[in-house]
């Protein structure tokens, strides 16, 4: 599954993904990934093409969270938690720094 959404969020040009691993950190998942959108209209082409290759590849229907506004939209999709951001949101909420990774522009700078 995460080899799926990893491919599906290159395929369309998500930016700056990062993915981190949640063993023995939460119960929540395996695995969050958190990327970019460069605009509202990408960031739910992403999420939009997400859910459809999970689903495709026999993953099931994962639950999704910020459709409308495509600001932040979360997919749940059991093992894995995606985020996808547009850049101003996810500076604001900085879900890398909580989890203790880098992003990308941060491992760069070192």
């Amino acid at each position: 599954m995460r080899a799926v959404a990893l491919a599906s969020l290159e395929d369309m040009k998500a930016e700056n993904t990062v993915e981190i691993d949640l063993t023995g950190k939460t119960s929540l998942a395996d695995t969050m990934i958190v990327t970019s959108g460069r605009s509202n209209r990408h960031v739910g082409a992403l999420a939009d093409r997400l859910v459809k290759d999970l689903k495709d590849k026999g993953f099931g229907t994962p639950r999704v969270e910020g459709l409308p506004a495509c600001d932040w939209v979360l997919i749940d999709a059991g093992d894995i938690l995606v985020h996808i951001f547009r850049p101003e949101v996810r500076g604001f909420y900085n879900l890398e720094k909580m989890w203790g990774a880098d992003r990308p522009q941060d491992r760069a700078a070192s």
